[in-house]
C-alpha cells in the first residue's frame, strides 16, 4: 500500500479526506509538523482552514522547512491547500509557499454568491496526470471564496465556469492542486485520488 501524510493545520475535520484515501488503497497518517523523517510517498494539504493560520502552522511548528521536507515528493493541495502553493493571498498577510508563481484573489461578490458552494463541471484544457480517466464536463464539488491566479496559464489543466473562469486543477512539477474537494466529488474525486496515488508510487 502507498503511504501518504495529510498535514493538519488544526483547523477542522479532515476525516472525510483520510477516509477517501484509505478507500482507494492508501495508508494515511496525519501529521502537524515536518520534524520526523519523511517516510511517505506523498503529502496532502487539505482544504480546511484560513490562509494565515495554515501558513503559520507549516512555518512555525517545524524545524525542517516545507521545501526541504517535500523535495520531489508528489504533493496534492486541495482548495486552501492549493492556494497555499502560490506567492500570496488576498485572504491574509502571510507569504505563501511560493512553489508556483502567482497569487490568490477573492471571488467577485458583485457577480456571484460568495462563498461559492456546490457542484460545477470541469472544462479540461489539457491532459494532466491527476485528470487521467476524467471526462470533460465531469461534475465536482466546490466550497470556496477565493481563486488562484497563476503567472502562467500553462499550469491550468482544468477550469470551471460560473460567470468567471476559475482554475479548477493545476499541475506544476510535483505539485498538484484542485480548487474543489475530491473527497466530496463522488466517482470523479475517487479517480483523481487514485491518480495521485499512482504518482506517489513512481
Amino acid at each position: 500500500m502507498t503511504s501518504v501524510a495529510i498535514f493538519d493545520y488544526g483547523a477542522g475535520n479532515i476525516f472525510s479526506l483520510k477516509n477517501s484515501l484509505e478507500k482507494v488503497g492508501a495508508t494515511v497518517d496525519v501529521i502537524d509538523n515536518f520534524d520526523s523523517p519523511n517516510e511517505y510517498s506523498g503529502l496532502l494539504l487539505p482544504g480546511v482552514g484560513n490562509f494565515d493560520p495554515a501558513m503559520n502552522s507549516i512555518r512555525n511548528f517545524s524545524k525542517i522547512q516545507f521545501k526541504e521536507y517535500v523535495e520531489n515528493m508528489p504533493v496534492l493541495g486541495i482548495c486552501l491547500g492549493m492556494e497555499m502553493f502560490f506567492e500570496k493571498s488576498e485572504e491574509g498577510k502571510e507569504k505563501g509557499l511560493n512553489v508556483i508563481e502567482g497569487e490568490v484573489i477573492v471571488l467577485p461578490s458583485s457577480s456571484m454568491k460568495v462563498p461559492h458552494m456546490g457542484w460545477n463541471n470541469l472544462e479540461i484544457k489539457k491532459s494532466g496526470k491527476i485528470l487521467e480517466g476524467v471526462e470533460n464536463g465531469s461534475w465536482v464539488y466546490f466550497v470556496h471564496s477565493y481563486r488562484v491566479k497563476p503567472e502562467s496559464n500553462n499550469i491550468i489543466t482544468a477550469e470551471s465556469d460560473y460567470g468567471i473562469k476559475v482554475p479548477a486543477v493545476v499541475e506544476h512539477d510535483n505539485f498538484y492542486g484542485t480548487q474543489f474537494h475530491p473527497e466530496k466529488s463522488s466517482t470523479v474525486g475517487k479517480i483523481m485520488l487514485e491518480n495521485f496515488l499512482k504518482e506517489c508510487k513512481k
